[in-house]
Order: C-alpha cells, then sequence, then structure tokens
C-alpha cells in the first residue's frame, strides 16, 4: 500500500481527499502546514507527497525543498495558484508534477502513479520500518537523514534489505563479506560489523528492532 502525505490547510478539502485516496488503497497522513509536513517526513516512509503552496504555516515550495535536499521522494503541488511564475518556481525547487485546483480526481490518480513509478524505475529504494537505501545512488537514510557506513556496513545492510523477512545464517553474512572484502572474515568480524551497524540504524542498538537476532540461527530483517 503507498503511503502518500498530504500538505493541505483546507480542512474540509483535505478531508474529502483522504476519504477519496483511502477509496483508492492509499494510505494518507494529512498535516495542514510545514512544520507538521517536516516533522512527518522525518518520522516515516512516504511514497509520494501532495502539497499546497500557500499554508498557513509556511509554504509549499520550502517544504518541496527541504524534501528533495534529502530525498528523492515523488511531489506534486495542488494549487489554485496557477499562473506561470508559480508553476516555474514550483518545478525549480524539484517538484515532480503540478496540478491547479480544482482538479479532477480520476487525473491526480493517474499523475500520483505516474510520478511513482518514475521513481521507482530510476531509483528502487529498499525500505525497512525507517531506514531506506538508494542502491542507484548508494545512499542510506534513516528518517530523511543519510547516514554514513562502510563498504561492509552497506553491504551487510543491502542482504538484510534484500531478503526481509529471511532468516540469514551467520555463514551466509560471512560468505557476503568475504566477496567484497580484500582480507579474512572470521565469526568474530562479523560481530564488530554487527555492532557498527546497529548503532548507526536502530534507535535503540542494545535492543534492536530491525535486524533483529534468532538465537542459534542467524538474523532477519523485519518490517515492524
Amino acid at each position: 500500500m503507498s503511503k502518500i502525505l498530504l500538505v493541505e490547510d483546507d480542512v474540509q478539502l483535505a478531508h474529502n481527499l483522504v476519504r477519496f485516496l483511502q477509496s483508492e488503497g492509499f494510505e494518507v497522513l494529512h498535516v495542514t502546514g510545514q512544520t507538521d509536513a517536516l516533522e512527518a517526513f522525518a518520522l516515516y516512509q512516504f511514497d509520494c507527497a501532495l502539497l499546497d503552496v500557500s499554508l498557513q504555516d509556511g509554504n509549499g515550495f520550502s517544504i518541496c525543498s527541504a524534501i528533495k535536499s534529502k530525498s528523492s521522494l515523488p511531489v506534486i503541488f495542488l494549487t489554485a495558484s496557477a499562473d506561470e511564475a508559480c508553476t516555474v518556481a514550483g518545478f525549480e525547487v524539484g517538484a515532480d508534477d503540478y496540478i491547479g485546483k480544482p482538479f479532477r480526481p480520476r487525473e491526480l490518480i493517474a499523475r500520483m502513479k505516474n510520478v511513482m513509478r518514475r521513481q521507482h524505475t530510476a531509483s528502487p529504494l529498499l525500505r525497512c520500518q525507517n531506514v531506506s537505501i538508494d542502491p542507484a545512488r548508494g545512499i542510506v537514510m534513516k528518517n530523511g537523514v543519510e547516514l554514513y557506513l562502510s563498504a561492509l556496513e552497506y553491504r551487510l545492510l543491502l542482504v538484510f534489505f534484500s531478503n526481509k523477512e529471511q532468516l540469514l545464517s551467520r555463514d551466509r553474512l560471512i560468505e557476503e563479506l568475504w566477496a567484497v572484502s580484500s582480507e579474512f572474515v572470521s565469526d568474530n568480524t562479523l560481530n564488530v560489523y554487527m555492532k557498527r551497524l546497529r548503532e548507526k540504524i536502530e534507535d535503540d542498538p542494545q535492543n534492536p528492532s530491525i535486524i533483529r537476532t534468532v538465537r542459534g540461527l542467524g538474523y532477519k530483517a523485519v518490517e515492524g
């Protein structure tokens, strides 16, 4: 199910749009202003953002710019400000599409699917809870903030996220590390890299929720 961030301070319009999108199979988080929008972006993973330009708290241009500085999340502006200068400004801050109000709901769905399809084709992201990997760029993000991983840490995470909900044995993980390392990878080496990786991706490394230990068998990346 695709998750949509809707930033719209017209409560009645937002209510109707949320109901329509939910009826079409989307999960929607609605906020009314810039502050809440950026907090939501930092906390959750979305598949598309729908932004109004004029907001009582901030504006859509600033939200779009902040989003695009940290991710490739598709952004569509929904606004009554349909003049050329406003449209150009939207695209200059990274918008993927621009739809003037009033709009036809079915057209909105088609254009949302189009920008999400383009984004997934260009750079399919691997996600687990609040962490994502962009394999095309070799970038790892947590809550919208880039993490800096070593080559072996990145390789480990890529294996886990490519095999979510699957039990991975320690031997399998050692083989994966050995494949990209010029040195012998021991059991202790795996322990060290698992510890370092968890310190970077987990909210509580002592009680990991993303990569969990299956005692005596190995590890598993879990959705939540």
